[in-house]
């Protein structure tokens, strides 16, 4: 009888933690989209077209600060419920590199606009 008890209990701690899982992911990709979003918004204000690519990507790093903070719990929440056994230090870098390649892909956008544009 105790078996089957921890047998049962185990099934259902497994799928409790899928789910939990589940809506940690679901959590991470809202807080990207709307960080991506945000930074959507700023690319395309009228204000930035005669901003230098060194001005924008300035600032791109500190548009969106809630947004930004937000993916970095959302996502660093789900890397530690996916992968529990690396350092949260790791989970935190991988947050931080996320957004650093968003930032990125953001400036470089605008760089290439701006050249196509000449």
């Amino acid at each position: 009888m105790r078996a089957i008890i921890v047998a049962f209990l185990s099934v259902i701690g497994s799928a409790v933690l899928a789910d939990d899982l589940a809506d940690a992911h679901r959590q991470a990709v809202s807080g990207r989209d709307s960080y991506w979003n945000c930074l959507a918004r700023e690319y395309q204000r009228q204000d930035n077209r005669n901003m230098s690519g060194t001005d924008f990507t300035s600032l791109i790093a500190r548009a969106c600060p809630s947004e930004r903070q937000s993916f970095r719990v959302r996502l660093t929440e789900y890397l530690a419920l996916q992968f529990p056994d690396r350092d949260s230090g790791s989970h935190m870098t991988d947050a931080n590199n996320a957004i650093g390649l968003a930032q990125k892909d953001v400036a470089t956008a605008f760089a290439k606009h701006k050249a196509a544009a000449k």
